[in-house]
Parts: C-alpha cells; structure tokens; sequence
C-alpha cells in the first residue's frame, strides 16, 4: 500500500514508524523476483560450465564447481551488489528488477533502505573488490593458473570477513541497542538474512581451508626437495 497520512509513507518493514523518502511499492511478485534472480544463478552456471570445457576439457567435478561458484559471486558482487552501492540513497523508490530484488530481501534486513553506514560500506567494497576479483579467480582455475590458491585464499578470506560482520552488526545492535531490521515472520529470518548469506560462510570457509592445504603441500614439497639436495651437496 502507498497510500500516507500527514506525508508518512506506510510500508511493510520494521519498524513500521521508520521514513522511507519516496518509498514505492513492488510491482513484480515474489515468485516472480526468485524465479528471475535463479534463472540468472543458472545461466551463470551453465556458460560457466560450457566455457570451461573448452578451455579446460579435463578439467575435474571439483574444480568446476568452485569455478562456477566464483563466477556468480562475480556477477553477485559486481553487478547486483554493485548496483546497491551506486544507488543506496534512493534504494526505496527505485523500481527496476534489481530494485525490487533488494526491497524484497530488505524485509530480512531493512538496513539496505535507510542507508545504514556499514552496509553500505561493506557492500561498496565488495562490489569494488571482491567482484572483480571472484572473475579472475574463476578464471585461474578454468586456466589452471599457480595463482588461483593466493586469490581464492584473499577473496574467500574477504567473503568470509564481510558476512562475519554483517552477521555480527546485526545481532550486536539487536541485543544492545534493540534494533529491529526483519519483520516478525520467520521465513525472511530464516530464508532470506540466514540461509541466503549462510553460503557465504560455509563455502569460503571450505575454500580458505582448501587452499591453505594445497600451499602447504606445495612447501612440504619445496622444503623436502632442498633437504634432498643440501644432503647430496653434503
């Protein structure tokens, strides 16, 4: 409903005497936004998928999913994440597909529409930094690049940091200042703010790891090789 009384704007976010300048409802349904945002997931995964086969025939399972996951955490940080950050002070009157994608996950988390200082910091950086840089990282694994484990280890690590704070800001002001940023149904606690961003724990949690098990092969070997030849020099 867009309808107001003595110039406040009603709205569907917590809390509801928040001002949101200008706020203009959804018109695309719920359905429709998750069926477009997926649909999206999928292509990126499948030219993904079809890009590395020609560049990388043998290329394993393993790697290519880890490939295909860098390349939609490219287009995620870069473009989606990206178009927050150029836009975060008009986010509730904007009506574009991306618009309307971020009012809907902002019912979970209704910083993104009253340009909170740490989200948007910390999506501008991601935008920045990360989103480029999950497209080179996609791209040394496709080529089989020694630079893929120093940058999945930087980015992941980066992933990591953002969602940790993200995370922790939200409940810190929750508990100490009584901050209220979802609506009181679960489904946009448990769907949208905590599965939604889960993935960015778990999975570049296991990639830091992966690397950091793959370097240290990689020095076990270089120290073995020097204590082989400094015994034979001996």
């Amino acid at each position: 409903m867009n309808s107001s009384v003595l110039g406040y704007v009603f709205h569907p976010y917590n809390p509801p005497n928040i001002v949101l300048e200008g706020y203009v409802p959804n018109s695309i349904q719920v359905h429709v936004l998750i069926a477009s945002f997926a649909t999206a997931a999928l292509t990126v995964f499948v030219l993904t998928s079809v890009l590395a086969r020609r560049v990388r025939p043998d290329i394993s399972n393993g790697d290519l999913w880890i490939a295909m996951w860098f390349m939609l955490c490219g287009c995620i940080h870069l473009f989606f994440e990206g178009y927050f950050a150029f836009n975060n002070a008009s986010m509730p009157t904007l009506t574009h597909l991306f618009g309307q994608l971020w009012k809907e996950y902002a019912l979970s988390d209704r910083r993104y529409l009253t340009r909170d200082s740490f989200v948007v910091c910390m999506e501008t950086v991601t935008a920045v930094c990360w989103g480029p840089l999950s497209f080179i990282v996609g791209w040394c694994i496709l080529k089989d690049s020694p630079l893929r484990y120093p940058l999945q280890s930087i980015v992941s690590l980066g992933q990591l940091y953002g969602d940790v704070l993200y995370y922790a800001t939200f409940f810190f002001d929750e508990s100490v200042f009584g901050a209220v940023y979802c609506r009181p149904e679960n489904y946009y606690f448990w769907a949208y703010f905590v599965m939604m961003n889960g993935f960015w724990i778990v999975i570049p949690m296991g990639l830091v790891i992966q690397s950091v098990v793959e370097t240290t092969k990689v020095f076990r070997y270089l120290n073995d090789r020097q204590k082989i030849s400094s015994k034979k020099n001996a």
